[in-house]
């Protein structure tokens, strides 16, 4: 019998299914709440997303005041924006009601409330000393899985890099995940969010700090979406194929959010940063040259990613199963519309020695299965492009 080493699994509290929104109110009101801020941006807002939380919320006699001032990619700025809109409205509980970038806000306005720092000075595993005010997420993209991880992702505008806040203190407190929010999602974010939540997937099982409980969701959460994505994005308002996209985001969340990720996303953080692009469509553009990079030493797990996309493997050496797969993801990729090389989203050739600088610095590079040098990560850009 395998002795596994010793793995922590954290999870918040959370309520999956149709409907699962309208509880918004019923865990406010648990949590004591006097004023919410709901933290939005302006797509959300104009979706009627937010309306729907305010009513809920009002019908238990909570008051709220939202907070729509942040763009695509937070900024610190914009954080500490919302710490001052916090304040002076006294509010005491936080509800996110958006994607990734709405969710990562309201995370850092919290903590920034409760441990009186600039948020800059959580970057890091473990930086955060006391978890923020009590948090609920209603996340309206199936792909970020901000509402149940560790993680929380902010601009460093200065410097232009994503900062990586990781920490079980930016655990929200619930999340209430509602497959009927994700339907007014446009397609190409549609696309991406997806992508980004099967990069999750594929990168928490090669991690150096995956474990079996990890593998069951990454391995559900693979093939959730590579089965479902392509209806999602042509069908937006089919809703079991939203549902079962929101189900696999979630899935690869717990994975990710417990087993850490890689190279992709350290270089997709420093990519994002650099030039304000869809966090997705960045793991769109890399994923294939990583998992290329990997196959030496993470052959085996990848040849059990080929089987949970569908393709069988057996005779297959490791080149021809990196090939495959690698095919596979271009295919897909096009048939979503996300565009191939780097050098269509604006990246020129004088970029890479700064992204590689900060893409080497980040958190997610420490578990990727293969040792990167700076050297390595330039050339993998290079070749992306």
């Amino acid at each position: 019998m395998a002795l596994y080493e010793m793995r922590k699994f954290v999870a918040p509290e959370f309520i999956f299914g149709v409907g699962a929104r309208h509880k918004v109110g019923h865990y406010a009101r648990n949590m004591a709440a006097k004023r919410v801020l709901i933290v939005s941006d302006p797509g959300v807002l104009n979706a009627g997303w937010v309306a729907a939380a305010e009513r809920d919320l009002s019908d238990m006699g909570i008051e709220s005041v939202v907070f729509t001032s942040l763009t695509p990619n937070p900024k610190d700025h914009e954080v500490m924006c919302g710490v001052d809109f916090y304040t002076e409205h006294e509010c005491d509980v936080i509800v996110a009601v958006g994607g990734g970038s709405v969710i990562d806000c309201a995370k850092a306005i919290g903590i920034v409330i409760t441990n009186g720092r600039h948020i800059l000075d959580f970057e890091g595993v473990d930086a955060v000393d006391l978890p923020g005010p009590p948090l609920i997420c209603i996340p309206t993209t199936a792909g970020t899985s901000a509402d149940i991880s560790q993680f929380c992702i902010i601009l460093n505008t200065e410097e232009k890099y994503k900062a990586s806040i990781i920490s079980k203190t930016v655990v929200p407190d619930v999340a209430l995940i509602d497959p009927e929010t994700t339907v007014t999602l446009d397609k190409h974010l549609t696309a991406c969010t997806g992508i980004d939540a099967l990069t999750h997937a594929i990168e928490a099982y090669v991690s150096t700090a995956s474990s079996p409980i990890v593998d069951i969701h990454a391995l559900t959460a693979m093939k959730l979406i590579w089965d479902n994505i392509e209806t999602a994005v042509v069908n937006p308002t089919k809703i079991e194929a939203r549902e079962n996209m929101l189900l696999g985001s979630l899935q690869a969340g717990l994975a990710f959010s417990n087993a850490s990720l890689g190279a992709v996303h350290a270089m997709a953080h420093s990519l994002g940063g650099y030039l304000g692009l869809p966090h997705g469509e960045c793991n769109a553009l890399l994923l294939d040259h990583i998992i290329r990079f990997n196959m030496p030493n993470a052959g085996g797990r990848y040849h059990q990613i080929a089987e949970a996309l569908g393709l069988n493997t057996k005779g297959m050496t490791s080149s021809e199963c990196s090939k495959h797969i690698t095919s596979m993801i271009n295919e897909l990729r096009k048939r979503v519309g996300i565009v191939s090389k780097l050098s269509l989203v604006g990246v020129n050739s004088s970029d890479i020695p700064f992204l590689a600088s900060h893409a080497f610095n980040d958190a997610c590079l420490v578990t990727n299965p293969r040792y990167a040098t700076i050297g390595d990560i330039k050339a993998l850009y290079g070749e992306a492009m």
